[in-house]
């Protein structure tokens, strides 16, 4: 990443990528591309002018593919993505120990929000000998902690559905099966710019969700999924990708017989990495054409 500074001004139109340091001065990202780009240029040894020399080489080439900058409103966005993210890791961590304490003296409980709620009431219980005071001290405090993590994420819950009510390009991803208000402000906010893309698959290998190739002399042999690139967005297109396939099963896939056939060759989690893959070009498609989701019924008739 290359920084050019220039003195206080007025801001440029167009520019909502200025920034401001310690000093006053304008700082502006000129150019952006991922350091594994030119991580094959280096000839011997890694130091900083070997390190330069690679750069040069590689922002040179004609094939490099620069990062666009983003928008103080979409960085605003992606911190509040991994606040909530990082806070449900913490709950997951919190509501793990509560249960492995309470198991070293028998007490169990059934797997769910239930359970721990039934865990809780148990520490909250002092007519329960089972625990001696030091334990349901330790315990309380958990339970405090986690009471404060469920909060802070319904907080960002209600911030990540207000700021998906103010975009139309998140209210229009919206609609496409298996992406709500999560995921449709993950792609607006870490997308810049879709027609930096030149196709779906780009994108969809941009996210990580297409097979690894290991082709030679003109036989194609594809592998399992890349899993490159950004694994929060692949891990929201995987859960929506589940949720439609669990819908499916329940309710019938109607009129989409492509996912009717999918399921009826492919284990469930193979068929969900094919359509969480389509949901993804689909998300492309219309953020870079900005289109509307169209059913496939319509699409036929």
């Amino acid at each position: 990443m290359r920084l050019v500074t220039k003195p206080v001004g007025k801001p440029d139109a167009g520019k909502p990528h200025v920034r401001f340091d310690e000093r006053g001065e304008e700082t502006e990202r000129a150019t952006s591309a991922s350091p594994r780009l030119s991580s094959t240029l280096l000839k011997r040894q890694k130091n900083d002018s070997t390190d330069a020399e690679a750069i040069c080489e590689a922002v040179t080439r004609p094939n490099m593919r620069f990062v666009p900058t983003k928008t103080v409103e979409q960085q605003s966005c992606l911190m509040l993505h991994r606040a909530r993210h990082l806070f449900i890791r913490q709950q997951t961590a919190v509501i793990n120990s509560i249960r492995a304490y309470l198991a070293e003296f028998g007490i169990v409980a059934p797997i769910g929000r239930r359970g721990v709620e039934q865990l809780l009431e148990v520490v909250a219980d002092t007519a329960d000998r089972r625990l001696p005071e030091v334990a349901r001290a330790c315990l309380a405090a958990l339970g405090s902690q986690l009471r404060a993590l469920k909060a802070h994420i319904l907080e960002f819950d209600r911030r990540i559905i207000a700021w998906h009510r103010s975009h139309a390009t998140s209210k229009r991803l919206d609609a496409i099966p298996g992406v709500g208000p999560a995921l449709a402000t993950a792609l607006v906010a870490s997308v810049a710019d879709a027609n930096a893309f030149r196709s779906g698959r780009d994108f969809s290998a941009w996210v990580g969700l297409v097979p690894k190739q290991n082709s030679s002399g003109g036989k194609d042999k594809l592998g399992s999924i890349s899993k490159q690139g950004d694994r929060y967005l692949r891990s929201l297109f995987t859960a929506g990708a589940l949720a439609v396939i669990r819908y499916a099963k329940i309710h019938g896939t109607g009129h989409r017989r492509w996912l009717t056939a999918l399921l009826a060759r492919r284990p469930t989690k193979v068929a969900a990495i094919a359509l969480a893959n389509k949901l993804a070009r689909m998300a492309w498609a219309m953020m870079a054409r900005n289109e509307c989701y169209k059913e496939p019924a319509a699409l036929t008739a």
